[in-house]
């Protein structure tokens, strides 16, 4: 025990030394002092958060702060996996960055799972792309999917499906541990449905724009996602008004005939 609160001083003191060095990166509304407190108690709390290097250790739980994330309310994490620690945040935190970081005003963004059961259809009324859910009251039946879905001030809304099928393969895929050490973190094997969740609200929010106030804030954005969707192979197509183009990201290229004849 003594090792450990030797540890959360040596902690304590890198971190508030961080968050005065980088206070112009910080939210307008950030509290120091509480965001302090909130830190130790969680830390407090950590399994084998002592076998960590401290430095590291006050770098994770900056990335909060740059979000201006709780760690105590569960907004984010400080995950302990062999000796390091790595910065991730939960379901909820990722709902209050899309509502607040997004240039168009969002009256409510979400997402939820779709349980065998459950009544769920797209549609298409007037031209409108709209979806209709109606969940099984209490159901703990088999997740069949998720959906996210953001609404914006001005009446208009956007939403993203995946099957349980797809978010598996980003999971398998681009999960950021298990293509490091062939693991997935705590999270995916505790609360699956949270990260289901998280899973096609992250990639919902890649069609929403975020608009973060510093760069510092842009990368805890990134470094706190476990997918990875950089990484997804798109497949190319073949454009159908130009047989030597082809669509990649959305956007045509031309194919160098006589380069792809030496190839």
């Amino acid at each position: 025990m003594v090792d450990q609160n030797n540890k959360l001083l040596v902690i304590h003191n890198n971190l508030e030394k961080l968050l005065d060095s980088k206070r112009e990166a910080m939210p307008r509304s950030f509290n120091k002092t509480r965001f302090l407190q909130n830190c130790m108690t969680v830390l407090q709390e950590t399994k084998d958060i002592e076998l960590c290097n401290p430095t590291s250790v006050a770098r994770t739980m900056l990335k909060g702060a740059f979000l201006g994330l709780d760690f105590f309310n569960r907004e984010c994490y400080a995950v302990v996996y062999k000796g390091s620690v790595e910065f991730q945040t939960d379901y909820k935190g990722e709902v209050k960055l899309a509502k607040k970081y997004s240039t168009k005003p969002v009256r409510e963004v979400y997402a939820k799972l779709v349980r065998e059961g459950d009544e769920f259809a797209e549609e298409i009324i007037s031209g409108n792309q709209t979806i209709n859910f109606k969940p099984k009251p209490f159901n703990n039946g088999e997740i069949l999917g998720a959906f996210a879905v953001v609404n914006y001030m001005d009446g208009t809304m956007a939403y993203d499906t995946m099957s349980k099928a797809e978010i598996e393969i980003i999971k398998e895929n681009f999960s950021r541990r298990s293509k490091q050490s062939g693991e997935y973190s705590k999270a995916w094997v505790v609360t699956p449905g949270e990260m289901y969740k998280k899973t096609v609200l992250r990639r919902l929010c890649k069609n929403i724009d975020l608009d973060f106030d510093t760069i510092e804030q842009q990368q805890a954005f990134e470094d706190a996602g476990d997918m990875d969707f950089n990484q997804e192979i798109k497949p190319q197509q073949q454009s159908p008004l130009n047989t030597n183009a082809v669509v990649v990201d959305g956007e045509y290229e031309e194919v160098n005939e006589n380069k792809a004849e030496q190839t």
